[in-house]
């Protein structure tokens, strides 16, 4: 993928609207890494698709300036998907949030990482459901308490980190959303890789959680890389980093490989992009409609 620009890329050329994120968010530190990331790799905004689902992580490309496409909650990945499908060349970053990636979005994210196309989907993960007023996510804690769970939560929370190595993604990381150049390096990394990238990003919502707190996160996250003798290319050692929680909470790259993209392996990519491709002519068209017609109609059995 060609990611260089004849001109030099500078912040500027990103800048969007005025945010409407609370003051303090984390959502400020994941905006302000995936600017520096482009802008490092020198990509210009025209080369840039965004999608986004509903809620607060998903107003993220409406305060950059980008091609960008929001779409209904939790189907952010189908049109990501597709954008990338029908343009190989086209950078296509999703983002969201938790609820709407693990929870709305939850088969769709499944399905995407096990085909591996190659989009790198940014999850805003705060544990809690910001745009609806704090309630449980897919992420939250055993027992954290919201207006929809009083008595505390009593289910398993989804661990994405460990469904993205299961299924076959090529790139798994976690960021934190306060510390900016080390996300914005992640963001990097994901970026000119081919097959699905999962960045997990820790983002405190400063409105409705008031248990996993910037301070909470600081005491426990390390880096991943200052474990000399951690091999992030063994699936049995990303999959036991994974499961990490609680009094150590590991950021950094947990898993990659190199599996081939959903996009090499489709033979109607052979030609090149299929915005590239000849347009096919009303006639053609007509042919191929009465042919799957005639399908259709076919007698079963």
């Amino acid at each position: 993928m060609a990611i260089e620009s004849q001109k030099k890329v500078e912040m500027s050329d990103y800048a969007g609207i005025q945010t409407a994120w609370c003051p303090g968010c984390g959502d400020f530190g994941i905006l302000a890494a995936l600017k520096r990331a482009l802008v490092d790799l020198n990509i210009p905004p025209y080369k840039v698709l965004i999608v986004s689902g509903i809620g607060q992580a998903a107003k993220t490309p409406q305060y950059m300036q980008d091609n960008m496409l929001n779409t209904l909650h939790g189907r952010t990945l189908p049109a990501a998907c597709a954008a990338k499908i029908a343009n190989p060349e086209l950078n296509v970053i999703a983002d969201g949030g938790d609820g709407d990636g693990y929870s709305e979005g939850g088969n769709h994210f499944m399905h995407a990482v096990r085909r591996n196309n190659s989009v790198i989907y940014l999850v805003h993960d705060n544990q809690v459901y910001g745009l609806t007023k704090g309630q449980a996510s897919p992420t939250s804690d055993w027992g954290f308490v919201t207006k929809t769970s009083p008595f505390g939560v009593i289910a398993e929370p989804v661990h994405p980190l460990v469904l993205a190595i299961a299924l076959g993604a090529n790139f798994v990381a976690r960021g934190f959303a306060g510390d900016i150049p080390h996300l914005a390096g992640l963001i990097k990394e994901a970026i000119p890789r081919k097959g699905f990238s999962l960045i997990d990003i820790l983002q405190p919502c400063v409105s409705f959680n008031f248990v996993n707190t910037s301070a909470w996160y600081r005491k426990r996250i390390y880096k991943v890389d200052e474990d000399k003798n951690y091999d992030p290319t063994s699936r049995d050692m990303a999959l036991a980093k994974a499961f990490e929680w609680g009094d150590r909470i590991p950021i950094g790259v947990i898993f990659k490989q190199e599996r081939p993209s959903y996009e090499e392996l489709l033979p109607a990519l052979a030609k090149g992009p299929l915005v590239k491709q000849p347009r096919i002519e009303p006639d053609e068209l007509k042919k191929l409609l009465t042919e799957f017609s005639r399908i259709e109609k076919a007698p079963v059995g």
